[in-house]
């Protein structure tokens, strides 16, 4: 896979520091950044045209590009704050990226958004910009009241044909696209095409009192939240943001789902590899003081499994190796990190015992090696009593791989939320 040159990464990092600043805003010192809404970036697959005779679906069409079109994104946030900022990205498009003009809104239903919600954003004082590929944009801030865990509305306006857009596939959101024009501002686009992914939306930061925080949820598909029920916020991050504001000591811990599926720790394929990722998708995010992990299966099934590549053989020791580097590069930032154990995936496509022997040491080391400062037991959670290596039925969605909405429920339901509070000196210092 074709991935950006990582000088270029570097260079938008610096871009968006560049763009972070704006006229007439002062922050308060009891105030910082903290993001709210993420999603992984990745390079869009090969557009494909439908079967022969027919036409290519919309999701299709969307792959190879827009041309003077409106896009309406749906995300749900998890803390609120008094401001709001966007971040857009294109890291993997191949031409320079022209934004005619891009507004922030609550959602009220469908495409629809609240009225009198809505913000236009600007960028650098003015209301569009032009992000060369392989870098990244981040709007100036505006005043915005949104409630926690509210479904807020991105809409971007592109004049011009685009490339074929960064996106994050699985969005589990439906996404509205206008036949034409610039629909930014109005309450609902009526006239649209609609898919499940979004386009160029990288993050949605808010400005929160200082004491907010974030945990960034790292994964795969089953952080991405794979078959789950779309339009219901029903992956194991989301629901675990539901659980942290009903508790009133963790009411402001944001959650942000940096999953991608198919993703795999050491090598490249769905994204980058989570090693090259880190930086951008962890480390980088505003606020972030928690990092929970849950990655390793598409890198042992896509190694043992039926059509396994030797290309790609991986064993239990590279694996905890790839998972000591993400503890480490945390760790030097402050951030502490929870490991979390593979989830089973006996009757998976590519499942074998050969790989079950990998996933049963790595989570061996993950709740004995005492290298993480939490961890959470997902295998635990969703693993059958009368048959360990199997997922409990109801927890289950069907191909033995990813968790249902009650699996994922059980995933969330999981995780001790007492982890997340103050780290005593002792094991911060010991930790790091």
């Amino acid at each position: 896979m074709n991935q950006p040159n990582w000088t270029r990464r570097c260079l938008a990092l610096a871009l968006l520091a560049g763009l972070a600043s704006h006229v007439g805003f002062a922050q308060n010192p009891n105030e910082h950044w903290v993001t709210t809404w993420t999603a992984a970036q990745l390079q869009p697959p090969p557009a494909r045209l439908g079967p022969v005779g027919q036409p290519a679906s919309d999701a299709q069409r969307a792959l190879a590009g827009f041309t003077n079109q409106t896009v309406r994104m749906i995300v749900p946030i998890s803390v609120s704050g008094r401001r709001a900022r966007v971040h857009l990205s294109n890291a993997y498009g191949s031409t320079p990226l022209v934004v005619g003009a891009a507004h922030l809104a609550i959602r009220a239903k469908d495409s629809a958004i609240v009225p009198g919600s809505d913000r236009a954003l600007t960028f650098g004082g003015k209301p569009g910009f032009t992000i060369p590929p392989g870098a990244s944009a981040l709007s100036d801030s505006v005043d915005f009241d949104a409630p926690p865990l509210a479904e807020l509305a991105v809409s971007v306006y592109v004049p011009g044909s685009t490339s074929a857009p960064t996106v994050h596939s699985v969005g589990l959101h439906t996404t509205y696209v206008s036949y034409t024009g610039d629909a930014t501002a109005q309450v609902a686009l009526t006239a649209a095409v609609t898919t499940q992914s979004w386009y160029w939306l990288s993050g949605v930061d808010v400005l929160a009192p200082a004491s907010t925080a974030a945990i960034v949820a790292f994964g795969d598909s089953i952080t991405d939240g794979a078959r789950s029920t779309p339009d219901t916020n029903s992956s194991w991050p989301s629901r675990l943001s539901r659980r942290l504001l009903a508790n009133p000591a963790t009411a402001s811990l944001a959650v942000a789902n940096q999953g991608i599926s198919g993703n795999r720790i050491l090598r490249d394929g769905a994204g980058a590899s989570a090693l090259a990722r880190f930086d951008s998708d962890v480390l980088s995010q505003a606020g972030v003081q928690w990092l929970i992990v849950l990655e390793g299966i598409n890198d042992i099934g896509r190694a043992t499994g039926p059509n396994a590549n030797p290309a790609d053989a991986v064993t239990a020791d590279e694996l905890i190796g790839g998972l000591r580097q993400m503890i480490e590069r945390a760790h030097v930032r402050g951030i502490r990190v929870a490991g979390a154990t593979l989830t089973p995936y006996t009757g998976a496509a590519y499942f074998s015992e050969k790989g079950e022997v990998i996933r049963e040491a790595v989570n061996s080391w993950i709740r004995t090696s005492g290298a993480f400062n939490a961890v959470i037991d997902f295998d635990a959670a969703t693993r059958d009593p009368g048959n360990p290596k199997q997922f409990r039925p109801a927890f289950d969605s069907g191909d033995h791989l990813h968790p249902s909405d009650a699996g994922y429920q059980a995933m969330a339901d999981a995780i001790d939320l007492a982890i997340f509070g103050p780290a005593p000196v002792s094991t911060t210092a010991a930790k790091r």
